[in-house]
């Protein structure tokens, strides 16, 4: 049988349609970049670097994105980035300094100006409205340090400083671990432990309580004041924190108890601890993140080399461990995971930093129940001894959040 030249015309056009259309589901979209901070090399002097990957939309597996930045440093212990995702800002342990990049719309960084801190930067957090940078540091006299930006993320003089002590005992040496702003910038909470009360393998000098709080109000032009009662008891060794998108919880890792410990937040920003607290944890968590939607928190545990999933119980705040798709209360990652973070555009894939394992896991969020799998081709290279980790949405993609 022969075909006519139209309907021959029209089988090409159709044939031509058909694979038109599967190369476009198969084409890979970009709904995040992922950044993350790592030294160049194995070396104690060895440069830092930021490297940039872009999420695919579909299985979330990351692949190589722009190319990779110097940290302006050695030693990047921690990143952050601005409310409207136009910012960057890498905290160089090694060169006691911070420095910031803006973000262009395709993932490229570009340096521009940095500060340099008299003691070494421990972490570093940004509030919602772009407008403050805080920065805690020291390693044995815990400082947080507030500092203005303008409207291009330029890093301006401090405009206020608070020294963290522990009531009654104020020659104890305070290490801090991280900090966290409240979705609608009222409040900063830092997470510390008392080395004096608390020092494996050294000496204990203090009978004061080793795990800490530090609650901070932001008043008009930036004033910090403590809230009533603060700091606020955080078990023995906390090494982390974070709070939900409306102001309600804070959560926090203790290191040293392998345990969640909740707090409702109060009309003034103090901290009431959660009733049926603190939650058990895998061992040595050293991270917490809660999902933009403000449903579930994720922990990982460093010596175990897993993450832990919780679903929070919106009226109180209880989190419920989650089983997953394995069957299995946890997830295995790679090894060592120091930090976590979960990409905005979607709110479906977490990714973990493993130190030892130079390396990102991947895994997938089911939105219903919070349960997670993993990620294809995970786990994904990346530079020595990661150490810190944070994502923008890429384009017009909506922001999965919860309005505080």
């Amino acid at each position: 049988m022969k075909f006519s030249k139209l309907s021959q015309l029209v089988l090409v056009s159709s044939l031509g349609l058909v694979v038109a259309s599967l190369l476009t589901a198969c084409q890979l979209v970009t709904v995040d970049y992922v950044f993350v901070a790592s030294s160049s090399g194995s070396g104690v002097g060895s440069a830092g670097q930021i490297q940039a990957f872009a999420v695919d939309s579909q299985s979330g597996a990351l692949r190589q994105g722009q190319a990779t930045v110097s940290s302006g440093g050695i030693n990047p212990v921690s990143l952050a980035v601005t409310g409207n995702y136009y910012h960057l800002y890498a905290a160089n342990a090694g060169s006691n300094s911070v420095v910031h990049f803006a973000i262009a719309t395709n993932g490229v960084l570009t340096a521009k100006d940095s500060i340099t801190l008299g003691a070494p930067p421990v972490a570093v957090a940004v509030n919602a409205a772009s407008k403050y940078l805080y920065v805690i540091s020291g390693t044995t006299s815990a400082t947080l340090t507030e500092y203005p930006l303008d409207t291009q993320g330029v890093i301006g003089s401090p405009v206020a400083q608070q020294t963290l002590t522990v009531p009654g005992y104020s020659g104890d040496t305070i290490v801090s671990t991280g900090v966290d702003v409240l979705a609608n910038n009222n409040e900063v909470y830092v997470s510390a432990y008392d080395k004096s009360a608390y020092n494996p393998g050294g000496t204990v000098t203090s009978a004061a309580n080793p795990g800490w709080v530090f609650a901070f109000a932001v008043g008009s032009g930036g004033v910090l004041t403590p809230t009533i009662n603060s700091p606020y008891k955080a078990g023995v060794k906390p090494s982390s924190l974070t709070s939900d998108p409306v102001n309600r919880f804070v959560y926090v890792t203790d290191f040293a108890s392998n345990q969640l410990i909740g707090y409702s937040v109060q009309a003034d920003g103090s901290l009431n601890f959660l009733v049926n607290g603190p939650f058990k944890t895998g061992n040595q968590p050293d991270g917490v993140v809660v999902d933009p939607r403000g449903l579930y928190v994720y922990v990982p545990n460093g010596l175990d080399s897993t993450m832990t999933s919780y679903a929070i119980s919106l009226p109180t705040g209880t989190p419920s461990a989650i089983v997953n798709v394995s069957s299995s209360l946890v997830n295995a990652t790679d090894s060592q995971p120091v930090a976590i973070a979960i990409e905005p555009a979607l709110g479906r894939f977490i990714y973990t930093v493993n130190h030892l394992g130079n390396s990102i896991s991947g895994f997938r969020l089911n939105p219903d129940n919070g349960a997670v799998s993993d990620n294809q081709a995970s786990p994904y290279p990346c530079g020595a001894n990661p150490t810190a980790i944070v994502i923008v949405p890429h384009g017009n993609h909506s922001v999965q959040s919860v309005t505080p």
